[in-house]
C-alpha cells in the first residue's frame, strides 16, 4: 500500500512532479498500533513519523529528483517573427545574405538567429550534423525565453546526413524532440507504429502542444531565386486559384501509385467544394496551365507522359505552393545533369512554398494534396499545411518557403 504526495509549486516555473512515498506504509501501520500503546505516547510515534514523511518528500522534491531537470516555461510569442529561429551557415556569403533579408522583412530579432560552422556541401556525417547543427541550435532555443515553432534553414546549410541515401536535415531537426527512433530503410512495423504528430492536425501549431518544430529552408539555384522566395510570401494574397492537378487516368487499385493519384481528384473535388477554382487534367500530354497558379501537383518526370518543355513552362502565383511526385526532386540544388525532375526549377518559375526529397521517399512520405492545398486555403501557414499533408518524421523531405506565409483568412476545418 502506498499513497502519493503531490506538490504544486506556483512560482514562475510552474513546476510540478508527483512523489509516491513507500515509508507511508509503515505511518497506516503506525496508526493501527494506537489501540495497542497508550493514547498519548501512539500520538507522539505518529506525529513524528508524519514529520520525517513530510521532511523526506520536501528533500526528494528539492534536491532535483524533481526540479533538476525542470526549465522556465517558455513565454508564448507575441507576434508570428516571435515564432521563428533562422539559421545561418557562417561559410556561405548566400546564405547570410538571404538569412539577413529574410528577417529584416519578418522584423525577427537578432537573437533569434543561430550561426553554424559546416561546409557548403550537400551532405554532412552524422556526427557533424549532431554536433555543428543541431547542436547549436537547440542551445539557442534553449537560451530564448519564448517558444520557438519554426526553424528556417538558409542555403548553403546541407541538406542530407550520411550519403546519397540519407535521411534530410530539415527532417531530423523537425523531429529532435520526439520520442520516436528513426526508421532505417523500409520498414512496415515501424511504418505501423508512428508517425508525424502533426499530420492531418485541424490545429494551428505549437511545438509545445506537439513536440517538434516545422523546418523549412530559404534555398534556391541562384541568389536572387531565394530573395524572391521572400517577396513573393510578403506579397501574397487569398486568390481563388487556379490549381492545378496533373493526375493520370483515375485508377482504382489499392496500390500506394493508385492512392496518390487519387488523392488529385480528392483535392480537386475539396478545393470545389469550397469555391475555388480546380484545374484537373489527366488528358493524353503532359501539359503546363495555361496561366500562372496557385497550387500545383504532378507526378513530374514520374509521369509517363513527361515533358521537360511543360514542366519548365509552369509559372506561379505570389503565395503559391506545389508538391510532386518525385522521389529524389531536392537531391540538390546546384548543376546538376539529367536525372529525374527538380525543385529547384519551380523555385526559379515563381513558386512559394514546394516540397521535395533528398533521397528515395516511398510514395507514403508524399504530401497529401487534399490536406495540403486545404489547410492552406483555411489559412494554415505554409509550414502547417506542408507538415499537416504529411506522415513522415525523421525522412527525407525538404520543405522550401517562409514558414509564416499564410495569404488566405483563418477559419475552422468543417
Amino acid at each position: 500500500m502506498s499513497y502519493t504526495v503531490r506538490i504544486t509549486d506556483d512560482d514562475p516555473f510552474q513546476l510540478q512532479t508527483q512523489v509516491t512515498v513507500s515509508y507511508c506504509v509503515q505511518a497506516v501501520q503506525t496508526k493501527k498500533k494506537l489501540g495497542r500503546e497508550s493514547r498519548e505516547s501512539a500520538r507522539r510515534r505518529f506525529a513524528k513519523f508524519m514529520s520525517f514523511v513530510a521532511r523526506f518528500c520536501f528533500l526528494l522534491f528539492f534536491s532535483g529528483c524533481g526540479a533538476s531537470n525542470a526549465r522556465p516555461a517558455k513565454s508564448a510569442p507575441m507576434t508570428d517573427a516571435d515564432r521563428v529561429l533562422v539559421v545561418i551557415n557562417k561559410r556561405s556569403t548566400a546564405g547570410d545574405s538571404v538569412g539577413r533579408y529574410y528577417m529584416k522583412r519578418r522584423g525577427i530579432a537578432p537573437n533569434h538567429l543561430v550561426l553554424v560552422d559546416v561546409p557548403v556541401a550537400d551532405e554532412i556525417t552524422a556526427g557533424e550534423y549532431e554536433s555543428r547543427i543541431e547542436s547549436p541550435i537547440r542551445a539557442a532555443i534553449e537560451s530564448l525565453t519564448v517558444r520557438i515553432d519554426f526553424i528556417v534553414l538558409t542555403t548553403g546549410t546541407p541538406i542530407r546526413i550520411g550519403g546519397r541515401a540519407g535521411n534530410s536535415v530539415d527532417a531530423m531537426l523537425s523531429g529532435m524532440n520526439l520520442n520516436i527512433p528513426p526508421m532505417v530503410g523500409f520498414d512496415s512495423v515501424w511504418l505501423s507504429k508512428y508517425r508525424s504528430p502533426y499530420f492531418a492536425s485541424r490545429e494551428r501549431f505549437s511545438s509545445d502542444r506537439f513536440s517538434m518544430y516545422l523546418v523549412t529552408r530559404l534555398d534556391c539555384g541562384v541568389l536572387s531565386d531565394c530573395i524572391a522566395l521572400v517577396d513573393r510570401s510578403i506579397v501574397a494574397q487569398p486568390v481563388r486559384g487556379p490549381f492545378f492537378l496533373d493526375a493520370t487516368p483515375l485508377r482504382v487499385g489499392k496500390d500506394s501509385y493508385s492512392i496518390m493519384n487519387r488523392s488529385l481528384y480528392g483535392a480537386a473535388a475539396r478545393l470545389q467544394s469550397l469555391g475555388l477554382q480546380p484545374l484537373l487534367d489527366s488528358a493524353s500530354r503532359f501539359v503546363a496551365p495555361a496561366e500562372p497558379v496557385m497550387g500545383y501537383a504532378s507526378w513530374g518526370s514520374n509521369d509517363a507522359r513527361f515533358d521537360s518543355s511543360a514542366y519548365h513552362a509552369v509559372r506561379f502565383l505570389p503565395g503559391a505552393l506545389a508538391e510532386t511526385f518525385v522521389s529524389t526532386s531536392a537531391r540538390t540544388f546546384g548543376p546538376t545533369a539529367g536525372g529525374q525532375s527538380r525543385i529547384v526549377d519551380l523555385i526559379a518559375q515563381g513558386v512559394t512554398g514546394v516540397k521535395g526529397y533528398v533521397s528515395e521517399p516511398y510514395t507514403f512520405a508524399l504530401a497529401n494534396p487534399e490536406i495540403l492545398f486545404d489547410r492552406y486555403v483555411h489559412g494554415f501557414t505554409l509550414a502547417e499545411s506542408f507538415y499537416a499533408a504529411s506522415r513522415m518524421v525523421f525522412w527525407k523531405d525538404i520543405i522550401i518557403g517562409d514558414p509564416l506565409c499564410a495569404p488566405y483568412p483563418y477559419a475552422p476545418i468543417q
